[in-house]
């Protein structure tokens, strides 16, 4: 059975607006729905013109490897959703739906090499297939390319396009170079994955505001649900690695744990001084986990292990602030849409025995 019982699904999000109940929901919940899957069509299609517009067949194939194996396209959804707090269909919106994804996928590309992944998407990783100097330079191009689109849409484009590329590149490299004497490693990882991946999701969801207008307070609100949603998605993303199967994620099972990526689960599991948990933390304790057997042991003891219980409290914590944050915006179906995402994020790091107590 799998570790899982649902992946985060953009198009499942959606189907949910399908079942509004009471005098806000209903019909405007099915015109939502129908709203947010045009515009993600859109964005679909402008993404895959934009990476294969190029002269040379070759550069169009690696820039468009990734983009053309799908995903869950969750930025430009938060983007369009963010949309619908204001004047949504605003001159704009699109555009910056198309540059944020194009910004994540290009993290893609360096994350791979970083950790030296063969897969991505259920497909060979574009570093497995092209080498690390030309997987590389293809990150560097759809950086460029989204540099280029946020300046067709407008200065504001072009200054968030900025603060987030810097923030996410310094994340990585901040990864990369872990902490230094006297820093916390837990403390030290909530920072590298605010410019990592929390900074992407709730400036998607501010463009998404200011360019469709919405009220400030809501453009607020949403970045607030941003950052404690994005903290949130990391730590799923990383009990995923530990916990579920590659047919469900696309990704390697243990990929971090064999680049030596100090996820929040394995930076708990190196913190546990207790005897249950002490070969746990002497397989992590020592570095990247390659040998083939400690790397199939430690993936055994994770799954029973309290370093992956407290990270999914502090997970539940921060999907709580997120929650919070919408208190203050309009009950419309983008605020039950952006709900339901919280619900799914939970989701996907229910275990089978944990469901069973659920129920």
């Amino acid at each position: 059975m799998s570790a899982f019982r649902r992946r985060l699904d953009t198009h499942a999000i959606l189907r949910q607006l399908r079942g509004g109940r009471g005098p806000r929901f209903g019909s405007a919940d099915r015109s939502t729905e129908k709203r947010l899957r045009a515009g993600l069509e859109a964005v679909e299609e402008e993404l895959r013109l934009v990476v294969s517009h190029q002269g040379d067949p070759r550069i169009a194939e690696l820039t468009g490897h990734v983009a053309g194996a799908g995903g869950k396209r969750l930025r430009p959804l938060l983007v369009l959703l963010a949309a619908e707090f204001g004047q949504s269909g605003r001159k704009g919106v699109l555009g910056v739906a198309v540059v944020m994804e194009l910004i994540h996928i290009a993290s893609l590309y360096h994350d791979d090499v970083m950790d030296a992944a063969a897969t991505r998407r259920g497909v060979s990783s574009a570093n497995a297939r092209w080498g690390n100097r030309q997987a590389v330079r293809g990150g560097d191009w759809l950086l460029a390319r989204a540099a280029q689109l946020a300046a067709d849409v407008g200065a504001d484009a072009v200054q968030h396009h900025s603060r987030v590329a810097v923030r996410l590149v310094e994340g990585q490299m901040r990864e990369l170079v872990g902490p230094g004497p006297g820093e916390n490693p837990v403390d030290y990882y909530f920072e590298v994955i605010a410019g990592k991946t929390v900074e992407l999701l709730a400036t998607s969801l501010s463009l998404g505001a200011f360019y469709a207008n919405a009220p400030a307070g809501h453009e607020a609100a949403l970045r607030e649900y941003g950052m404690g949603l994005g903290v949130a998605f990391q730590i799923a993303d990383d009990l995923m690695d530990l916990l579920s199967p590659a047919e469900t994620t696309g990704k390697e099972q243990g990929i971090d744990l064999r680049a030596g990526v100090l996820s929040l689960p394995v930076l708990l599991a190196r913190a546990d001084r207790s005897a249950e948990g002490a070969e746990l933390r002497a397989l992590v304790e020592a570095g990247p986990v390659t040998d083939p057997r400690a790397h199939r042991r430690a993936l055994e003891l994770f799954r029973c292990s309290s370093a992956v219980d407290r990270a999914s409290t502090l997970m539940e914590a921060h999907v709580s602030r997120a929650r919070a944050a919408l208190a203050s915006l309009p009950r419309t179906p983008a605020r039950k849409a952006l709900d339901v995402l919280c619900d799914i994020v939970l989701d996907q790091t229910r275990r089978p025995d944990q469901e069973r107590r659920d129920t």
